[in-house]
């Protein structure tokens, strides 16, 4: 099998010098290695200069055109499969063996769990428990695993039917073919959850609890207007598009949305989103949600 690994990057030349350690430290070497650049102005691609990693430099165009870039350059150039992953996380070193493993062909997507730097044994995103449809439920006391012992008291086999895309996934070419390549129009949120539905269609998709990709804890990371307005109207055009329980799930990405940014950004954040001078764009991204259209198309 012949796999590209592809790493998606933004202003963060240090984290990605680090993970492109891990990617070429594989017990299993992908036959290539491709870095997509979202325009970083931070030294990156002088440090991937000095390293002699081939580098593809675009105009920053969100998370989804870096996937969508990477996964055409995989195409083009006949890969069975690429290994994605963004800037920040890296991927433990027998990560890729265990993936090629269990890409089968009847396999879309084999991708590692993503679990915290600092403790190995809690996911920086939790798992969700699904109900008999392979959706998250929504009306359960129990809705997600924090941790890898909870996860693995539900599977089976070693694999879960839920991934986490674009944190080590390693994605068959030939699904790709048949699913198409990632949305841009996602920007800078939901396409990974596009993508996981859209490669389901034409086969498995899962995670596999042996591969690990280490990736620092995200939850406190502050959340700016832009982010709040691309999780806010593509949450709600992926609840109509591919979710059952449609509003209860809009309500609760609205409140999410401000408790978190109320937990990370402080009472004045959520305040300014509500009545202040970002209510403007929150509320479009509710009206735009329901349009249902993705695009990049926020505004002060």
């Amino acid at each position: 099998m012949k796999i590209l690994a592809a790493v998606v990057t933004y202003n963060r030349c240090e984290l990605l010098s680090r993970c492109i350690d891990y990617v070429q430290g594989q017990s299993r070497q992908p036959d290539a290695l491709v870095v997509i650049n979202n325009g970083s102005t931070d030294g990156t691609l002088a440090m991937l200069a000095s390293r002699g990693v081939n580098v593809i430099t675009q105009e920053n165009v969100g998370s989804a055109g870096g996937w969508h870039r990477a996964i055409q350059y995989g195409l083009d150039r006949s890969f069975n499969a690429v290994w994605l992953m963004d800037d920040d996380g890296f991927p433990d070193v027998d990560a890729l063996a265990c993936l090629e493993k269990a890409l089968e062909p009847d396999v879309a997507c084999a991708s590692s769990i993503v679990v915290r730097e600092d403790r190995p044994d809690h996911f920086v995103f939790p798992f969700p428990v699904l109900d008999k449809a392979g959706l998250p439920v929504v009306f359960a006391k129990k809705r997600k695993m924090p941790t890898v012992d909870e996860l693995r008291s539900r599977s089976t086999d070693g694999t879960y039917p839920f991934v986490h895309l674009f944190n080590g996934a390693l994605v068959s070419m030939s699904a790709v073919r048949q699913a198409g390549n990632v949305n841009r129009d996602f920007f800078i949120f939901g396409d990974e959850v596009d993508y996981f539905f859209r490669l389901r269609v034409v086969g498995k998709v899962f995670s596999v609890l042996a591969a690990r990709h280490l990736h620092p804890d995200v939850g406190r990371r502050p959340y700016t207007p832009i982010k709040v307005y691309y999780y806010v109207k593509n949450t709600l055009i992926l609840n109509r598009r591919y979710f059952n329980h449609v509003w209860a799930r809009h309500v609760l990405a609205l409140l999410a949305v401000l408790v978190r940014t109320g937990d990370r950004n402080g009472l004045n954040t959520v305040l300014s989103l509500l009545v202040g001078k970002d209510s403007r764009s929150f509320y479009a991204a509710i009206v735009r949600g329901f349009q249902g259209k993705p695009a990049k198309d926020y505004y002060e």
